[in-house]
């Protein structure tokens, strides 16, 4: 069992194309500038609307992270 210590923030990401490539993009730009994530949940999914059609999807997700030692 590891001892490691978690600090959890949360980030939203978009995307035009599908919920999958939001999470992608919110990972990805959060990548840059956070060390040692190590998972992830969705807790909101969002699909905004234009002319009847799905306009784009965005999702908000927690992020854990190691803090380190």
């Amino acid at each position: 069992m590891s001892d490691h210590v978690y600090k959890k923030i949360e980030l939203v990401g978009s995307s035009p194309k599908s919920i999958e490539e939001a999470v992608e993009n919110a990972l990805e730009r959060a990548r840059k500038t956070i060390r040692n994530m190590r998972w992830f949940e969705v807790a909101e999914t969002r699909g905004f609307i234009e002319d009847g059609k799905v306009d784009h999807w965005q999702v908000t997700l927690k992020v854990g992270f190691t803090l380190d030692k």
